[in-house]
This record gives C-alpha cells, sequence and structure tokens, in this order.
C-alpha cells in the first residue's frame, strides 16, 4: 500500500478524479490511440469537475489552490491509465493561463481566466520555433507595430491542441536582436484569437499520444490589439521563465502516474502468467526490474511533491523542479519498459495497453527540455560548474 503524505484536499482530489477516470476504460483509451479522435467526453467530465482552475484565484472561477493539488490530479489521470493522451488533453488549461494570471491586468485577468477555468475557451501554447528549439532568444517570429495593434509573422513547432484551440498564447520578437542589450531581451507574449485567416496549423505524425495532436504553425499576417500583449513589451522571455518551474512539476507528475499504472499491469500480469509450471514473477529476472521500478517511481514522487511545495511556499525550486522532471520522466520511462518487458512478447500487443504507455513515455523525457539541458542547471546553479554551452 503507498503512504499519501498529502493532506486531506489532495486525497479528495485523489478519489474525485479517480471516479471519472474509472468511466473511461482501457477500451476507450486504445481507440483514442488508434483513431486519434480527441477525448472531447472525458475532458469534459474533468472540466465539470472544476479542477481545470485548481491553481487560479476563486475570484476567477478557480479553486485557489497551488501546484501540489494540480499534481495530484495531473497524476491521477494519468496514472489511471489514460497515460499522456488523458492528462495531455488537460494539462495546457492547468498550467497554461498562469503568465495572464501573474503579468496581465485586471481586465485581461477578467476576461480571459474564466473561459479557460470553465473549459469553454482552449488555447494553445506556442513558444517553439524549427529553427531555435529550446534557445528561445533566438526566435524570428517577429510582431509588428501597425497603429495601435501588431502584425504576427512567422512558424511555431510541436504546438499542442491548435487544431481544436480558440486562443493562442505565443512569444514574438517586437525588437530585433541586434538592437537589445540582451538576446532575451525584446521578446513579447501575446494572446490573441485563433484566426484560422492567418494561422494555418498542420498535424505533425509522432509516435504516440495521436489523440493530442501537435501542429507546425504558419503565422501569416496576425493581427492583435495591444490589449492582447501579456506584460510589458519586450517581457516575455522574463514572464515564460517564471512559468517553467510548475511546468517541469506537471509533467514529471504525469510520467510518475504512467509509470505507477505500467508496474500495477506489469504485476499483475507477471502474478497470473505461468510457465513452466510456476508464476514468471517468481523469476528474480522478471521480480527485480519491477521492484527497481517501484523504488524509482516512489523516490520520483517524492521528488515531485517536494518541489511542488516549495512553490507553493514561494521557496526558490528551480533545481528540486528540474530535477523532479528528469528523475520523474526516467523512472517513469524504465518503469513502462520493465513492463513492457515483463509482459514478453505480449508486451507488445497493444490489447495490454503497456506498449502504449512506453512510446507515452517518451514524451517526458524530451519535452518541455531536455535530459541534457536539465542535467546543464543542475551542474551549473547548484553544482556551481562553468557553463559548457
Amino acid at each position: 500500500m503507498r503512504i499519501e503524505p498529502f493532506n486531506e484536499i489532495v486525497t479528495a482530489f485523489r478519489e474525485q478524479i479517480g471516479r471519472i477516470c474509472a468511466q473511461y476504460d482501457d477500451s476507450f483509451w486504445l481507440e483514442t490511440d488508434e483513431s486519434g479522435v480527441f477525448p472531447e467526453r472525458f475532458v469534459a467530465d474533468i472540466a465539470k469537475a472544476g479542477v481545470l482552475g485548481v491553481a487560479m484565484p476563486e475570484i476567477y472561477g478557480g479553486l485557489g489552490l497551488g501546484l501540489v493539488e494540480a499534481a495530484a490530479i495531473m497524476q491521477t489521470i494519468s496514472g489511471s491509465g489514460a497515460g499522456f493522451s488523458g492528462a495531455s488533453a488537460v494539462h495546457l488549461n492547468i498550467f497554461g493561463p498562469k503568465p495572464i494570471e501573474k503579468f496581465g491586468t485586471e481586465a485581461q485577468r477578467q476576461a480571459f481566466l474564466p473561459p479557460l477555468i470553465a473549459g469553454t475557451d482552449k488555447m494553445c501554447f506556442a513558444v517553439t520555433e524549427p529553427n531555435s528549439g529550446l534557445d528561445t532568444a533566438s526566435i524570428e517570429t517577429r510582431a509588428e507595430r501597425d497603429g495601435a495593434g501588431w502584425v504576427i509573422s512567422g512558424r511555431k513547432i510541436w504546438t499542442t491542441g491548435a487544431q481544436r484551440a480558440n486562443r493562442i498564447l505565443l512569444i514574438a520578437r517586437t525588437t530585433p536582436r541586434d538592437q537589445c542589450r540582451k538576446p532575451t531581451q525584446g521578446l513579447t507574449l501575446f494572446y490573441a484569437d485563433m484566426n484560422r485567416a492567418a494561422i494555418d496549423a498542420k498535424p505533425i505524425p509522432k509516435m504516440g499520444r495521436k489523440a493530442v495532436e501537435c501542429n507546425t504553425l504558419f503565422i501569416d499576417g496576425l493581427r492583435v490589439s495591444d490589449e492582447s500583449r501579456i506584460g510589458a513589451e519586450g517581457e516575455g522571455f522574463r514572464i515564460l521563465l517564471s512559468g517553467l518551474n510548475p511546468e517541469r512539476v506537471l509533467f514529471a507528475a504525469e510520467a510518475v502516474g504512467l509509470g505507477q499504472v505500467a508496474l500495477a499491469r506489469a504485476a499483475r500480469y507477471a502474478g497470473e502468467r505461468v510457465v513452466f509450471g510456476r508464476p514468471i514473477g517468481m523469476n528474480q529476472g522478471v521480480a527485480h526490474p519491477l521492484a527497481r521500478a517501484w523504488a524509482e517511481l516512489s523516490a520520483a514522487e517524492l521528488l515531485v511533491y517536494k518541489a511542488a511545495s516549495l512553490f507553493d511556499a514561494n521557496a526558490e525550486c528551480g533545481a528540486e523542479a528540474n530535477a523532479a522532471k528528469y528523475f520523474g520522466a526516467e523512472a517513469g520511462f524504465r518503469a513502462c519498459e520493465a513492463a513492457v518487458l515483463a509482459h514478453g512478447g505480449m508486451g507488445y500487443a497493444k490489447e495490454y495497453q503497456v506498449e502504449r504507455y512506453m512510446r507515452e513515455a517518451m514524451i517526458a523525457r524530451i519535452a518541455p527540455v531536455s535530459r541534457e539541458m536539465i542535467l546543464n542547471y543542475i551542474a551549473e546553479r547548484v553544482l556551481g560548474l562553468p557553463k559548457s554551452y
């Protein structure tokens, strides 16, 4: 039995979300994985439960809670068997509005946050570009002044949910890089209508999470008003940085949840599958990788909630959030891999789900930041080593 080191609110959330997720069985998620059809009904049920605004202020329709509660919700969704197909379907509404809440005007918060919390507005988040990757300071999308507003043109890549979104949060360069004292200056954040006449979104075929698509965006002459600007002009990079830690924590929680459901399936199969007259779980070659996965997932889970607790206490949590994302992603993937191998040949069969889990587990190892960049961060910021890039 897993010890719950959390408060009664977190436990209540786990039970509430668990009951919703129990209505969506393996066949549902297998169908979404094969068809690529977005799980609309599932998202509607999660929105109806009122948890999309778990970390948003009550005045805008949120619950006024924190990252600990948000992480518990996302871990529960992923750990139900929904995996990243379920978690990613609601992930953006959980963390995405944070820049608006923290840096928007009161008028912007009142206009933009309630529809996102209710789930009636659906947003996508456009930062990464084909020629910049993690080097956000090198983005090429431009926003140029046009009277009282702006005209935005450029390209974005790996933008999740752009096929369904009616709103877009994007960052663009408003001052040429060679005119800025630092390369991270001159970037501005905008929250605008997803104008399909100016934004062409092309889905990217990928190895997993087919139902929640990623896109390449071609933006040509997108007109936005100055009221769409979030925060001060030229401060977009600083605003983005403020949301990186909670994003890493949520990805880690989702990866841990996915690893836990994979491990539970593998342990059950190993106890039931009889070969040479005995359950395969009696063989240490099967049992030990699963036991090691349990230990790693348990440690990763504690790191997730340590980082979340520090964030909620307004304490420095950069090292913990990055470490949680790194270790959670690695532990989640290794658990999924061990689950596939414990199933033997049937681990390769879709009906046992674990092959889907392993494909989806790759997401957290890659996004939203690579393992190598996390190790760079820890080496420099924690260990005091010289910058290597």
